[in-house]
C-alpha cells in the first residue's frame, strides 16, 4: 500500500515537471509574443493613472466610453514620447557632435587620417613606411559597397524595419485592451491556474499592478525632475547656452533611471561635455576651467541630492517596499547577469518576486527571515 502511494506521488511529481517543461518550451518558442505582452502590460501600468484622471472629467454626469479613453491614453503616451524624441534627440546629437569636433580641434589641427597613419606606422613598424590608411579604407569601402554586400544590407535594414513596425503595432494594439479593461491581464492568468489559487493569484496580480504602476509613473517623474534641476542649474548658474544645458540635462535624466551606476555616469559625462564645450566655444561663467568643472559637478551633485532625499524615498516607499540593502544586492546580481539592461529590469522584477513570495511562500523560513514583519508587509500591499 505504501509503495503504491509513493509511486502515485512520484508519478504526480513527474507529471508536474513534464507540464512545466512543456510550458517553458512553449514560452521560449513564442518568446517574442511574450515580450509584446509584457511591454503592453508596462504601457498599461503607465496608462491607467492617465485614464483614471480622464474618467473624472464628466459631461452631463457621464464620462466618455472606456474604449475612447483608452485610445486617448495611448495617443497621449505616444505624443509625449514623440515630443521628447523630436525635441531632445537633435539637441543631444548636436552636443555630442560639437563636443567631438572641438575635442579634436583642441587636440590637433592636423589631417585626422595623417595623424592616424603616422601613429599606426610608429606603433606597428611591420606595416612599412609606404603604408597608407587612406588606401586601405578606400579598398575596404569598395568591398562594402559591392552589389552582394549592399543587397544584404538593404535586406537586413528592411527586415529590421518590418520587425520594428510589427512590434510597435503589436504592443500598441495589446496595450489598448489592457488599458480598456484593467482586469484583462488578471483574467488571462487566472484562466491558466487551478481554481484553488485563482483568487490568490488575482489579488497578487492586482497588488503587483498597483506597485509597478506607482513605480513606473514615479520613475518618469523622477527622470523629468532630475533633468529639470540640472537644466536650471546649468542654465542659470553655470551660464551655459539653453540648448546645450537642455541636452546635457536630458542625458543625465535618461541615465538616472539606471540605479546607482546611471547617476554617476551622467555626472561624469555631463562634466566632460561641459568642459569640452567651454574649451571649444568659450561658453559659461568667466572663470578658470577647473572652477567651471567644479561648478558643473556641484550642480549635478545637487540634483542627485534632491533625487536621493526627495524623489526616491517617495517612489520606493510606495512601490518597492524593500530595504536599501535588498535593492543593492539585487542590483549587483542583476548587473552581473544582464549588465545595464539587467540593472534596469532588476527593481520591477524583484518587486514581482517579492509580492509572490509574501503571498504564496510566507510560511517558509527564508522568507520569514528576509521579510520579518510579513503581517505589516501584507497590510502595506493592501493599502
Amino acid at each position: 500500500m505504501g509503495n503504491e502511494r509513493d509511486t502515485d506521488r512520484l508519478a504526480r511529481y513527474v507529471m508536474r515537471i513534464a507540464v512545466m517543461a512543456v510550458v517553458l518550451l512553449i514560452c521560449w518558442y513564442f518568446r517574442n509574443v511574450l515580450v509584446y505582452i509584457i511591454a503592453a502590460f508596462v504601457v498599461s501600468l503607465i496608462g491607467h493613472p492617465i485614464m483614471n484622471l480622464m474618467r473624472k472629467l464628466r459631461i452631463k454626469g457621464k464620462h466618455a466610453p472606456d474604449w475612447l479613453l483608452s485610445v486617448l491614453t495611448i495617443i497621449i503616451i505616444i505624443g509625449l514620447l514623440l515630443l521628447v524624441f523630436t525635441q531632445a534627440v537633435p539637441i543631444v546629437t548636436g552636443i555630442i557632435a560639437d563636443a567631438s569636433l572641438h575635442a579634436w580641434n583642441s587636440g590637433s589641427n592636423m589631417n585626422p587620417l595623417a595623424v592616424i597613419n603616422d601613429w599606426l606606422i610608429e606603433r606597428f613598424p611591420s606595416l612599412g613606411a609606404d603604408f597608407d590608411v587612406f588606401v586601405l579604407l578606400t579598398d575596404k569601402l569598395q568591398e562594402l559597397t559591392s552589389f552582394d554586400n549592399v543587397s544584404g544590407f538593404i535586406g537586413s535594414v528592411t527586415s529590421m524595419v518590418v520587425g520594428t513596425v510589427v512590434a510597435l503595432f503589436s504592443v500598441i494594439f495589446i496595450s489598448f485592451f489592457f488599458i480598456k479593461d484593467e482586469n484583462l491581464f488578471s483574467n488571462i492568468v487566472g484562466a491558466l491556474v487551478s481554481d484553488k489559487i485563482e483568487e490568490s493569484v488575482a489579488k497578487t496580480i492586482n497588488e503587483i499592478k498597483q506597485l509597478l504602476s506607482r513605480y513606473f509613473v514615479g520613475l518618469v517623474i523622477e527622470m523629468f525632475g532630475v533633468a529639470l534641476v540640472d537644466f536650471l542649474g546649468l542654465w542659470l548658474i553655470a551660464r551655459m547656452d539653453a540648448n546645450y544645458a537642455l541636452g546635457i540635462s536630458v542625458i543625465a535624466g535618461l541615465l538616472n533611471i539606471i540605479p546607482y551606476v546611471g547617476p554617476l555616469i551622467g555626472e561624469i559625462l555631463g562634466v566632460v561635455l561641459a568642459v569640452i564645450l567651454k574649451l571649444g566655444l568659450g561658453m559659461g561663467l568667466d572663470v578658470n576651467l577647473w572652477l567651471y568643472a567644479g561648478i558643473v559637478f556641484a550642480i549635478m551633485l545637487f540634483a542627485q541630492w534632491i533625487d536621493n532625499f526627495i524623489y526616491q524615498p517617495v517612489i520606493y516607499s510606495t512601490s518597492i517596499k524593500a530595504s536599501p540593502l535588498e535593492i543593492f544586492v539585487v542590483l549587483l546580481i542583476a548587473g552581473t547577469i544582464g549588465g545595464i539592461l539587467g540593472m534596469f529590469l532588476a527593481i520591477p522584477s524583484y518587486t514581482v518576486i517579492r509580492v509572490i513570495a509574501i503571498r504564496f511562500f510566507y510560511n517558509y523560513k527564508p522568507i520569514k527571515r528576509l521579510i520579518p514583519d510579513l503581517q505589516k508587509e501584507d497590510e502595506l500591499l493592501n493599502s
